[in-house]
């Protein structure tokens, strides 16, 4: 059997964190149970919206059968109820229930699918390690092998996108093998953007094209083009589809050798209050050329990021919050 559908969920909402850009030092008001700032916790909204992503997860069709994440507290905390109700309904019921699925889920915690940085002259702060993640979250696996980690300074959008195109071929073979039917996958905006286009071939030239949508806890749902025994798609077959899109999208790189059909985008109609903090790509987010008195180019959401202005000694610089 071959993986069919993959389920895609951004993590819920969550409190925010600050960089200095110049030296890279990274703050939060609200302590994160890894002590890390940049991995903070869900809101109470956050929260609410997990649970109602947990009773939706519950009732999707085919069932999933596992589960990937990135390896940050805010996407682990955003599945964990559907997690947990999941595997106390299995066993409550006879695993002889077409609608249940026989195995106990656990999470397979994945770097490449954890946050994206911009480019910058510090390293940015990293997740926390495994064995702290699983005292935190029992259904992590912690056999379970990671792909590569994003790189400490940063990355380019070109980097982000192998990133993201690497360990989601390597997620799909690892699931064919295994004979899983549906896969979710938890994690970060950025990432669930670059996934869409990857998955559909759909890969802009200018990545501030606003297709994929990204919102708190939204879904998206896609399902494989079956083009062969293996569902994998020939180079002539994905040339052809291009060319016949037109349009924006003719990049040639980061091609999948299986194709995927989006069948939701970033669904929210399961959340009492819908759509929230959507996120688009509106640059780099490099910090590399940045000037004591410069901000960086940023991404976007539908509450705008805020510069808190701070005075030195002699001199004063901008603090750069992500919501």
């Amino acid at each position: 059997m071959s993986l069919e559908v993959i389920y895609v969920v951004r993590h819920g909402f969550r409190s925010a964190w600050s960089v200095d850009p110049v030296t890279g030092t990274y703050t939060a008001h609200i302590r994160s149970p890894t002590g890390l700032p940049t991995d903070p916790a869900l809101t109470s909204h956050g929260v609410e919206q997990a649970n109602e992503l947990a009773v939706h997860l519950l009732g999707l069709n085919p069932p999933i059968d596992q589960v990937y994440s990135s390896p940050y507290y805010r996407c682990l905390q955003t599945i964990s109820p559907f997690v947990s109700r999941h595997n106390d309904r299995r066993a409550k019921v006879s695993v002889s229930d077409d609608d249940i699925p026989s195995s106990r889920l656990s999470i397979n915690v994945d770097a490449g699918l954890g946050e994206w940085y911009g480019q910058a002259h510090f390293e940015h702060p990293t997740s926390a390690p495994l064995s702290d993640l699983h005292g935190l979250f029992a259904d992590i696996d912690p056999k379970y092998v990671s792909s590569p980690a994003p790189r400490r300074r940063g990355e380019s959008i070109p980097q982000l996108y192998q990133r993201v195109s690497s360990c989601i071929e390597r997620i799909i073979a690892q699931c064919d093998r295994e004979g899983r039917r549906s896969v979710l996958i938890s994690t970060h905006a950025a990432v669930v953007i670059v996934l869409g286009r990857l998955l559909t071939g759909m890969v802009p030239d200018d990545t501030t094209v606003e297709d994929f949508r990204a919102f708190t806890c939204g879904l998206s749902t896609y399902r494989r083009q079956m083009a062969g025994q293996d569902g994998r798609i020939s180079l002539d077959s994905r040339e052809r589809g291009r060319k016949n899109n037109g349009g924006p999208y003719q990049r040639p790189a980061f091609d999948l050798s299986t194709r995927w059909t989006s069948e939701t985008n970033s669904d929210c109609s399961f959340l009492r209050l819908g759509e929230e903090r959507g996120w688009t790509f509106s640059g780099d987010e490099s910090f590399v050329e940045l000037g004591q008195e410069d901000s960086p180019s940023s991404t976007t959401e539908s509450q705008p990021n805020t510069a808190v202005r701070e005075s030195g000694d002699s001199s004063s610089h901008t603090n750069i919050s992500k919501l």
